[in-house]
């Protein structure tokens, strides 16, 4: 990923954080809990960027059934598919117009319209759009209908599109669910560090019969245990979202960085409140 202003932004903005932080409250849990801001400051801007890449992509997907259908169109009409594309160039197909007018560019130049269209879908960099392009490839090829070939491949998209919508909205509440099971972990985790260690700890004082066995035992020992089974549990729960919700672990990375920001927010507050 290219560093951009933004990027340098909250590099800075957590360097900043983690200098004042160290000075003024080097050691106590305030110092901790604004060690984290820091870091999901200074990571914020790279999910951003991943989040605006992600959604980038998935208008290209989409415009690119808008552009199948217009090149069904002029196709239909008698121009040859490169003269289609090369009609098309100026139209508006959001972020997959540079990418268009990039492909007509290279066949008004004279490349082949096999491998300026390799090049348009290894330049989208959508397995959509790469299925698509082998098929429009192989049909010019074999001299077929290439206004049929089309038509089935604007079809094809669509139903794309209409599946995995559908996917998303069959699973929105299991993405729910996702979210609030483990807001319960996290409570859970927390009323056994904070409530049931140290009542467990408080056995060795008495004539319980438990001082031998109890009497060794330290809350914070417990408590980075319980900390790290939490920042491992929210970061595999994120990727586990995406896959359900989106069909792919890349896009889990977001529901991760949520769940993992939030638990170490929740956590070292908890921490420098209770403490």
């Amino acid at each position: 990923m290219k560093l951009e202003k933004m990027h340098w932004l909250g590099i800075v903005a957590a360097v900043i954080l983690v200098v004042g932080s160290t000075i003024l409250f080097f050691g106590s849990n305030l110092f901790y809990f604004l060690l984290v801001i820091s870091i999901i400051v200074g990571i914020l801007p790279f999910m951003l960027s991943l989040l605006l890449s992600q959604s980038k992509q998935k208008e290209k997907e989409e415009k690119f059934l808008a552009f199948a259908r217009d090149l069904v169109e002029n196709v239909r009409s008698g121009a040859p598919i490169s003269r289609s594309i090369m009609n098309l160039r100026n139209r508006n197909y959001g972020a997959l117009s540079s990418h268009v007018s990039k492909l007509a560019n290279q066949l008004s130049m004279g490349i082949t319209l096999t491998d300026a269209l390799i090049n348009f879908a290894t330049e989208t960099k959508s397995p959509v759009i790469s299925r698509a392009v082998v098929l429009i490839s192989e049909a010019e090829r074999a001299g077929g209908k290439i206004d049929t070939i089309l038509d089935s491949v604007a079809n094809s998209v669509n139903q794309t599109e209409q599946l995995r919508k559908e996917r998303k909205a069959a699973v929105s509440n299991l993405v729910t669910q996702g979210y609030l099971i483990f807001f319960v972990f996290i409570i859970i985790m927390l009323v056994l560090e904070f409530k049931i260690l140290p009542l467990v700890s408080d056995l060795g004082g008495g004539d319980t019969g438990l001082a031998v066995s109890s009497k060794n035992i330290n809350p914070e020992e417990f408590a980075a245990p319980l900390f790290i089974m939490l920042l491992v549990q929210s970061f595999f729960a994120g990727l586990v979202i995406g896959k359900i919700s989106e069909g792919s672990v890349k896009k889990g990375i977001k529901h991760s960085f949520i769940l993992v920001a939030t638990t170490l927010l929740i956590v070292t507050g908890a921490r420098m409140l209770f403490r």
